[in-house]
């Protein structure tokens, strides 16, 4: 049997699940044994017109990591899907949207209004937008277009496996390489390299069940016990409504879970799951004063929905019904087939 062929591709996103790859360290030499890199453009010098070149099929595992935020994520997720026997949503932003997505709730125009004009490091006095086309001596510099809604890989086109985290972790990581080396896949459409349990499952923090605290606190307004559950003392953690596999490394931190592991199993929405946990645990208090300890929660929606936002119920109730399957200008003349909802 020859080697696998294996392909990494980064859309929009940080680069972190590129990094959390190397840090696979010696593994790697496992892994080159057994498989060449036929694509990885943060790593080697691989063109698009290499993957075009490739029969349909010829890869035989994708990781695909960062959201679709422009006209080129989603060309490249297409092309990448026809030459990939086997398509990963590698990360938290392929798979949920991630932080990214969360400039949905407000739009492109206020995107780059505030990247490009209000960010306090941005110098821009003339006020000058990126342009889509730049003419130079040398020719024509083209930008990608950015697409109306940040979107995970899955609403673009099908996705046989998902991997979350932000980024995921090494030996994580590991476990998804050593299933596809060894042949060992599950059946296509679930989590790979995951614990089947919560954070709050692996955490051995103390806990009462009950929250009774008069009010919500970020990490740097208090100084939390290290052996109580950091929900209890009115620290915000998505340990409850997030799927284990990280080790729980914030908690162990003295930080609470930021939820990057996405919903455990049976979980559609991971931020109703997490403040249906949160006013479970409130004991004695009525409605009105549950309001009032939740109303102390600074910026809410990004809290539940920091990784999960595309990828919500409440991203579903938004979202134009115009704008809702041809998002991208590059689609205008209906030419891309929609992946089916």
């Amino acid at each position: 049997m020859g080697k696998l062929n294996l392909a990494v591709y980064w859309a929009s996103s940080c680069g972190g699940c590129d990094i959390a790859i190397v840090e696979l360290g010696e593994h790697l030499l496992e892994l080159a044994q057994v498989a060449d890199i036929v694509f990885w453009p943060a790593a080697t010098d691989f063109k698009y017109d290499d993957v075009e070149a490739m029969e349909d099929g010829a890869i035989d595992v994708t990781l695909f990591n960062g959201s679709i935020r422009t006209e080129e994520d989603e060309h490249i997720a297409r092309l990448l899907r026809r030459k990939s026997k086997v398509l990963v949503a590698f990360g938290s932003c392929s798979m949920e949207g991630c932080i990214p997505s969360l400039s949905n709730i407000k739009g492109i125009d206020y995107a780059l209004n505030r990247a490009m004009f209000e960010n306090p490091s941005t110098v821009n006095p003339e006020k000058v937008l990126p342009q889509r086309r730049f003419g130079m001596p040398e020719g024509e510099l083209i930008l990608p277009g950015l697409c109306n809604q940040v979107r995970t890989l899955a609403q673009v086109v099908p996705v046989d496996y998902k991997v979350p985290g932000c980024p995921p972790h090494y030996e994580q990581v590991w476990k998804v390489m050593t299933a596809i080396i060894e042949n060992k896949l599950p059946s296509r459409g679930g989590l790979l390299g995951v614990d089947s349990r919560t954070v709050c499952d692996q955490c051995p923090r103390k806990r009462e069940g009950k929250i009774r605290v008069e009010r919500f606190f970020r990490p740097h307004e208090i100084v939390p016990d290290p052996d109580r559950c950091l929900l209890e003392q009115g620290i915000l953690c998505a340990g409850p409504a997030t799927h284990a596999g990280c080790g729980a490394l914030c908690i162990e931190a003295n930080m609470p879970c930021r939820g990057c592991y996405g919903p455990p199993d049976g979980v559609v929405d991971q931020g109703a799951a997490l403040l249906g946990a949160i006013v479970a645990s409130f004991e004695g208090k009525s409605d009105a004063e549950i309001r009032q300890v939740l109303s102390t929660i600074v910026d809410p929606l990004g809290t539940f929905y920091r990784f999960s936002f595309a990828d919500s119920f409440l991203q579903q109730l938004k979202a134009n019904p115009e704008e809702a399957g041809r998002i991208c200008a590059s689609q205008a003349d209906g030419s891309e087939e929609e992946v089916e909802q």
